[in-house]
């Protein structure tokens, strides 16, 4: 009871595990039933194995008629010759037949485990995606990265390594047991006399690796996010010759990291030693008292022959439970991890009566619309405007006063606090996410393209689309000429988040993302910032010709690009606090007026010194 006691603390979540894999290990229920069936084949075998001594001993050889006699009248006629061969033979057929069990059992388990746990990654992975924005937000993409790869691995491997051993060797020992009190109930007394002192040690030191292990887990988890976060903003790093202070960062959490490892494989090894001083002591109380007995011929030398053997066998679940307990534990941990990860419910998801959206007009109306990533801090308080279908809105104003936050709860990103968003009259939270989701394009400042051709990144803006589509979209988007000049033209792979193109270049593809998928409503954020002249009058033309006839909104800095639109929204405070054309806003003489003054004069005093340098050099 205390060793299945030591599995419950080592393994705390297991039928939390099970019952959440359940689907998957249903699947492959075929696979695992004839696994099982050699494994108690292998288990059948291995109790027999010691038995051929047993009879060499007590029956081939004979105090009483002298070595050499055969006293099994139905092996007499072999003569002795003969019966050593049997034995022999049958020696090396139950140590083959049994290797043979085990090697069914254990490719048989991996292969359903690999199969069940890679399932498993998918679904992790599947969830994440769909998890919502604020999550993200808040976690660290290396320690996801590691929950996906590293935890699931570790699942693999120790079920393969760790479990298994210890199944077959715990159901091993419980047919020892049983042939060892039926052969002699005080030997056998004797030999289960130090499994309390085995499984007090057992379960005083488990539960202290089992924590090292889950801060481990932790240590690693926070090693991924640093290096994830630093590689991937390596242009910063080195720009900021940063390389210094990020490795020190790094390596304090690697050493973390390793005073956690080291502490933890002290304990496992503490356990070992200790699990193995008592296994000597209770061999040889049964040595000692079995040769006691053997000499009163109260056992036969076969007999403690086979205990001996047995109880080496016994005392292996015990062994390797000591040896493997910090694998279980990190494996444990690794477990929880991933458990928690599908655990967490997405905050934006479609409600149960959500129906696919129809196709929009693209009439947007905000009313009394309120939200705050912090309760205490609110980002938007109560904006209500209408854009007609068409239509294109510039959202203006300084930086944090809620502009990008408006879009995304356009998208559903998040949902507003207060008030309703509607589109041709409904309510967006009537409609499935991905019906919605589909019917607006989004090109934002900082376009992420994906490490595979260029023909997928713009496929990936719809599905199902054709070779044509994705050329005319890039055509639309003044991207195919140098497309066409690329090594591979559109099948070119490009390097990871498009780093193998210019700023313009990736934009311009983004463009084509967005067109194919001929949305009626378009989202811009910001799309021209940072660009130089030439690419600047390309995407812009782009642009042009995305949104023409669309519902547009335009979230931009520099006030030039804003003054075309059909109404502008000037937000400060995450409120609208002006509102109308360009013309209008301007005879308001209000914020935005003032605002696009200081950027017209700054813009003027700009191309006066370039002016003058163009003419001092």
């Amino acid at each position: 009871m205390a060793r299945s006691d030591t599995f419950r603390g080592s393994l705390p979540g297991l039928w939390r595990i099970l019952r959440r894999f359940w689907p998957h290990i249903r699947k492959e229920l075929l696979l695992i039933a004839g696994s099982l069936l050699a494994m108690l084949a292998q288990i059948g075998l291995r109790l027999l194995e010691p038995w051929p001594l047993k009879f060499l001993f007590d029956q081939f050889f004979d105090a009483g008629s002298g070595p050499g006699v055969v006293n099994v009248r139905a092996l007499e006629r072999l003569g002795p010759t003969g019966v050593l061969t049997l034995l022999a033979l049958s020696v090396v057929v139950i140590t083959g037949l049994r290797s043979a069990a085990s090697y069914l059992n254990t490719v048989g388990l991996a292969v359903a485990g690999n199969r069940i746990l890679t399932a498993v990654r998918s679904d992790v992975y599947h969830h994440l995606l769909r998890l919502s924005l604020s999550f993200h937000t808040q976690a660290r993409n290396g320690d996801l990265i590691t929950r996906i790869t590293g935890d699931i691995g570790r699942l693999q491997e120790v079920a393969v390594t760790a479990v298994l051993p210890l199944v077959v060797n715990s159901l091993t020992l419980v047919g020892m047991l049983a042939l060892m009190f039926w052969m002699n109930w005080q030997l056998a007394l004797v030999a289960v006399l130090t499994f309390p002192l085995v499984s007090i040690s057992l379960v005083r030191l488990t539960g202290r690796i089992r924590e090292v292990a889950r801060e481990q887990r932790k240590r690693e988890g926070a090693i991924a996010a640093t290096a994830a976060e630093s590689l991937s903003a390596i242009k910063v790093v080195q720009t900021f010759s940063l390389e210094d202070t990020l490795e020190h960062a790094f390596s304090r959490q690697n050493k973390k990291s390793l005073k956690e490892g080291v502490r933890g494989k002290r304990l496992a090894a503490r356990l070992e030693r200790s699990v193995d001083v008592l296994i000597a002591l209770s061999t040889a109380l049964v040595l000692w008292y079995g040769a006691w007995l053997v000499l009163r011929d109260a056992l036969t030398p076969g007999d403690l022959i086979v205990y001996m053997s047995y109880l080496k066998g016994a005392f292996r679940p015990m062994r390797d439970l000591a040896k493997y307990t910090g694998r279980i534990a990190k494996a444990t941990a690794a477990g929880e991890r991933v458990l928690n990860v599908l655990d967490t419910s997405p905050e934006i998801r479609d409600q149960p009566d959500a129906v696919p959206a129809p196709a929009f007009r693209g009439t947007v109306r905000f009313e009394n619309v309120s939200f705050a990533y912090d309760p205490e801090r609110p980002v938007l308080q109560d904006v209500s405007f209408e854009v007609a279908a068409g239509q294109r809105v510039a959202l203006v104003g300084p930086s944090g006063s809620g502009k990008s936050t408006l879009v995304s709860l356009l998208l559903r990103l998040y949902d507003p606090a207060g008030g309703r968003i509607l589109i041709d009259g409904y309510d967006i939270r009537a409609f499935s996410l991905a019906s919605l989701r589909a019917q607006v394009s989004v090109v934002l400042q900082e376009s992420v393209l994906f490490a595979v051709s260029v023909r997928e990144n713009i496929a990936y803006g719809s599905r199902g689309v054709t070779r044509e589509e994705v050329e005319a979209a890039a055509r639309l988007a003044n991207a195919h000429d140098f497309i066409q000049a690329l090594p591979r033209g559109y099948d070119t792979v490009l390097g990871e988040r498009g780093a193998t193109l210019s700023g313009g270049q990736r934009q311009r593809i983004a463009i084509a993302r967005a067109a194919v998928r001929q949305a009626p409503i378009v989202i811009l954020d910001e799309p021209t910032t940072g660009l130089d002249g030439e690419n600047v009058w390309e995407v812009t033309e782009a642009l042009e010709r995305l949104t023409e006839g669309r519902t547009t909104f335009l979230i931009a800095h520099d006030l030039l690009t804003a003054r075309h639109a059909d109404m502008i929204l000037y937000l400060e405070g995450g409120r609208v606090v002006e509102q109308g054309s360009h013309a209008e806003l301007m005879r308001l003489r209000g914020r935005y007026a003032a605002m696009y003054t200081l950027q017209s004069m700054s813009r003027n005093g700009t191309a006066r010194r370039e002016r003058v340098y163009a003419l001092a050099s």
